[in-house]
């Protein structure tokens, strides 16, 4: 019987030290948890920051994209007026050298 409690006891010794190691490698396994989570829940405070940021330039570049079409659209309007009082004034200084061209030309006529 000595002998039978022996090696019951061994068992026991065994399955002690099997039992330890497995709560160990749960108390390993739980800190490696923690450590994700803590990760994860940084990682999703980072990315919401990120995201505000992000929508902040979105909304910014949006307003910016409409005031440059907005300034593309006067400038055409300005050159085409531009373009209109330069022919204009083509015009008007086409029409004044011949008035003033028939003026000379008929005070030429009226001193001969």
């Amino acid at each position: 019987m000595t002998q039978q409690g022996a090696v019951l006891q061994g068992y026991n010794n065994e399955l002690v030290k099997c039992i330890e190691d497995l709560c160990m490698q749960k108390e390993e396994l739980n800190k490696q948890i923690q450590q994700a989570e803590e990760e994860r829940n940084k990682l999703q405070q980072e990315i919401q920051v990120l995201s505000e940021q992000l929508e902040c330039v979105c909304e910014n570049l949006a307003q910016k994209v409409a005031s440059r079409n907005e300034l593309d659209k006067i400038l055409a309007e300005t050159e085409a007026a531009y373009m209109k009082i330069l022919d204009s004034s083509r015009t008007l200084l086409n029409v004044l050298k011949k008035e003033v061209g028939s003026l000379k030309h008929s005070s030429d006529l009226k001193t001969n």
